[in-house]
């Protein structure tokens, strides 16, 4: 595998800081390594393992040409998140999580077409040319709120080929839905997470910025090396 993960950048990120031991969940119990004031310690050996099988799948999957669908929408993670699928032009969800993202697509890829639509209306000069500038401007206002919500999965297709989550608790609607269409998914698992139905569980701090960055770099470059074995004749494929 060409991404390798070293255990001293988890450690000096912080990666193996888990929540207070009251908050812990069972499910995580082959994960901790210990407990230190109060708080649960992840074994960063078994963060090590995890994270290298995950990269694994993400470069198996890019080089299929299937998307990976990043999601991070807790306060920490929305920017790492969100340059993260850009710099790999990948989609992502930032702000909220809408109900149906996965599970109902004709529903939001119809927003999607509506703003899109609207986009290039807006850029040809169509919509100046039939409305005053106020009324253009509440066009341009609508366009705005719609990529808030939409901007990220515009160039979705309906099913990606894996869904990565920042924090599998706060983003638990993605995992459901992800959970209900069988598509795979990589997710970080902090101590109070049930990791059972992930894909390929990563044991790590989902609170530090540090830690969520270093995951963020790993799954990037995990991604461009997908990119790199993907074969020519496929690129066209979805």
């Amino acid at each position: 595998m060409a991404t390798e993960v070293d255990i001293k950048q988890l450690l000096e990120a912080g990666a193996h800081f888990g929540h207070k031991t009251e908050r812990w969940h069972p499910k995580m119990a082959p994960y901790i390594h210990s407990k230190r004031g109060g708080s649960h310690i992840i074994d960063l050996t078994k963060t090590v393992t995890k994270l290298e099988e995950a990269l694994s799948f993400l470069e198996e999957t890019v080089g299929k040409n299937k998307q990976i669908l990043f999601v991070g929408t807790k306060r920490q993670a929305q920017d790492i998140v969100k340059k993260l699928a850009q710099d790999t032009n990948q989609p992502y969800v930032t702000e909220r999580w809408l109900g149906g993202m996965l599970t109902n697509w004709n529903t939001i890829g119809a927003q999607i077409k509506h703003l899109v639509d609207l986009e290039e209306k807006m850029a040809s000069g169509e919509l100046a040319n039939k409305f005053n500038k106020l009324e253009v401007q509440r066009f341009q206002e609508e366009i705005d709120s719609m990529n808030i919500l939409y901007g990220g999965i515009k160039e979705l297709n309906a099913r990606p080929g894996a869904v990565v989550v920042f924090d599998v608790v706060h983003d638990q609607n993605a995992v459901k839905e992800a959970i209900k269409l069988g598509l795979p998914i990589v997710g970080i698992c902090d101590t109070n997470s049930n990791p059972t139905n992930i894909t390929y569980p990563i044991p790590c701090n989902d609170d530090a910025i540090k830690a969520l960055q270093l995951m963020a770099d790993y799954f990037g470059a995990a991604v461009q090396t997908g990119k790199a074995k993907s074969k020519p004749a496929d690129k066209d494929e979805k």
